[in-house]
């Protein structure tokens, strides 16, 4: 016993062994298959940005910065910036209610249902319904429906702008042709004391609202028992967002962009008395005045960053190609902010023991949701307007900006009629 203890587990007999072996072959095979996800995922991850700027001509920046192309006035520029964030916001709705409308058909279902008196029913006790003979070609189906439909409204606003908008070229170069290297600019914008503090303020306060946002929805079906409401929340939440944009663009035109940007904080009081006293009438309202909210953090930062950009260009009238770096640098920290909200989300419920697919989470689980829709939006958005008391771009000095780079426009435009004039004087 002791020396077959030694010897450890007897050998198979030979002829297992060798069926047990693999090939080079087979392990050359296997290795194989491994090796086209990593193709297309280097081939896009390397080269999908170059061909969606230089060949598809597409990365959402150009747009962007489009704004400082339009006009050179600033109440013109401000108001297309208006109008294009009502239409953002508007098409934030129709695309929920059109996906949402035609895919519901595919996620029917008769889990976690509330009665009247706001209690679950068990899943046993739940009423029976038909289930579809191919639900797997049902969902493929209607799916490809919504793509259609969405890819054709996205072809129909694309033709729209290609063909309604016209660009002009540049009418921010003053003094010089030379365009600003993107090291050099980059370096220059990250120096900028307006861009700073703009970018550090609204970095936090979209952060603030994209927590509200992505955790609202599981709040509402976990915390304040308003399962059945939630999607006519969110419609609140968009539809007050579009209809208050023009409001706010009377406000930041009556009492300074500055000044209606403490608007957003309208949200914090309300947030936390939902969840504080989860009601359906707060609720309603609750969507309401975060919609407001949302709208004024979606209008100001566009509108006061070419405010930002005229800023930068007085003090650097030499250069021109900047506007695409500080548009391109704000996209940036948007896109960041939106991962930083959803981190947060994912981390704090994962951490807490959030399970999907049940009707009742657990109590740590519906603090956190507290927490992601209460507290944490409300510090973000406190620290941000706190930041945004140091922002030194006022409507005085907007205006002054304003004056100064007319004159500049003036005398270049008086310099270049004068070497017209001594050259013609010469011939």
């Amino acid at each position: 016993m002791a020396g077959a203890e030694r010897d450890g587990p007897p050998r198979p007999p030979p002829e297992l062994e060798q069926e047990y072996r693999l090939s080079v072959c087979s392990k050359l095979c296997y290795a194989i298959g491994g090796a086209p996800n990593q193709v297309a995922g280097s081939a896009a991850a390397f080269f999908l940005q170059i061909y969606l700027l230089d060949i598809a001509h597409l990365f959402q920046v150009p747009y962007s910065a489009l704004t400082m192309f339009l006009s050179t006035d600033q109440k013109e520029r401000d108001s297309a910036t208006a109008y294009r964030m009502t239409m953002e916001v508007l098409g934030t709705l129709i695309g929920a209610a059109l996906q949402g409308q035609i895919v519901a058909s595919a996620h029917v279902s008769h889990h976690c249902t509330v009665n009247t008196t706001s209690h679950f029913i068990s899943p046993h006790d739940a009423p029976s319904f038909p289930e579809p003979l191919d639900p797997l070609s049902h969902q493929a189906k209607v799916y490809m429906i919504a793509a259609g439909v969405i890819g054709g409204v996205y072809l129909l606003g694309i033709v729209i702008f290609f063909f309604g908008v016209k660009e002009k070229d540049d009418p921010y170069a003053l003094t010089s042709d030379r365009a600003i290297p993107f090291c050099k600019g980059l370096g220059l914008t990250m120096k900028h004391g307006p861009y700073v503090k703009l970018t550090a303020s609204f970095l936090l306060i979209s952060t603030a609202v994209q927590l509200e946002q992505s955790n609202f929805v599981l709040f509402c079906t976990h915390a304040a028992n308003l399962r059945n409401h939630f999607q006519y929340l969110v419609v609140t939440i968009l539809v007050s967002a579009a209809v208050s944009i023009p409001f706010w663009q009377k406000i930041l035109q009556r009492f300074g962009k500055k000044c209606a940007a403490y608007g957003i904080s309208w949200m914090i009081p309300f947030a936390v008395m939902l969840v504080t006293i989860p009601n359906l009438i707060l609720a309603y309202f609750v969507a309401f005045v975060s919609g407001l909210s949302i709208a004024a953090s979606l209008l100001l930062p566009w509108s006061m960053l070419p405010d930002v950009v005229d800023n930068f260009r007085l003090q650097n009238p030499h250069g021109k190609g900047h506007e695409t770096i500080f548009y391109s640098s704000y996209v940036f920290f948007t896109k960041m902010s939106t991962g930083i909200g959803l981190g947060i989300s994912a981390a704090g419920l994962e951490f807490t023991g959030y399970k999907p697919g049940i009707c009742k989470q657990s109590n740590d689980v519906i603090l956190t949701l507290k927490i992601l829709i209460g507290a944490v939006p409300a510090i973000l958005i406190i620290v941000g307007l706190l930041i945004l008391l140091f922002y030194p771009i006022t409507e005085e000095s907007r205006k002054e900006t304003k004056l100064a780079l007319e004159m500049l426009r003036r005398n270049h435009q008086s310099t270049e009629n004068l070497d017209e004039h001594r050259e013609d004087t010469l011939v």
